[in-house]
């Protein structure tokens, strides 16, 4: 994907959450153990895949971990700051997670940027098929009324990247320090703090 503008002509934003606004600290190996999933599986599509008793008590088991995990979430280096900045500018800013909205909700709120985001501006699991789908990252373009390519989907792992482009939108990715998906990201930046310091430079 061609970068057709400077990231500090960009604004409109959706934000990965877990490990990308936050500090990673989902240990996904460890829940799929808990839970009896294959090493190899994605945890959400397993879920998505068993009869609804067997999907109900794991969903409830995952929902009450990461709850723990959002209740003491950390924000990531530089996140709030070009968070707060965007908001400042009248960006338009939005949060598309793998996550319950409900627990994005509680996590914001630990990590400072619990006034920023509405409950419109967040879309969960439950609101939408989970990324790498483009169904969340689409709602937002039509919401907005905008160009796909004038959206940047900003987020830590593949399926953020590998959603962004399906959707049509630009794609960042940060706090991976060795990008290990070459050609899926228009720009890889270290943190939000450099992401930050290059939305402000011409």
């Amino acid at each position: 994907m061609s970068v057709a503008a400077p990231l500090s002509a960009i604004r409109h934003w959706v934000f990965d959450m877990d490990g990308t606004l936050t500090v990673a600290v989902h240990d996904f190996e460890w829940i799929k153990r808990a839970l009896g999933i294959p090493a190899q599986d994605d945890i959400l599509t397993h879920l998505a895949g068993l009869s609804a008793e067997a999907a109900t008590a794991k969903h409830a088991w995952l929902l009450e971990h990461e709850r723990e995990l959002a209740e003491a979430a950390q924000p990531a280096p530089g996140a709030v700051a070009l968070v707060r900045a965007l908001q400042a500018q009248g960006c338009r800013l939005g949060i598309l997670t793998r996550n319950a909205r409900a627990l994005a909700e509680v996590t914001l709120q630990a990590i400072g940027l619990g006034d920023v985001f509405g409950a419109d501006d967040i879309i969960g699991r439950d609101e939408a098929e989970p990324k790498p789908s483009p169904a969340g990252l689409l709602h937002f373009v039509r919401r907005w009324q905008v160009d796909p390519a004038q959206v940047v989907m900003v987020g830590d792992y593949r399926f953020d990247l590998e959603c962004g482009r399906a959707a049509g939108t630009r794609t960042l990715l940060v706090n991976a320090p060795d990008n290990p998906w070459p050609g899926l990201a228009c720009w890889h930046l270290a943190d939000c703090g450099q992401v930050l310091e290059t939305w402000q430079t011409p």
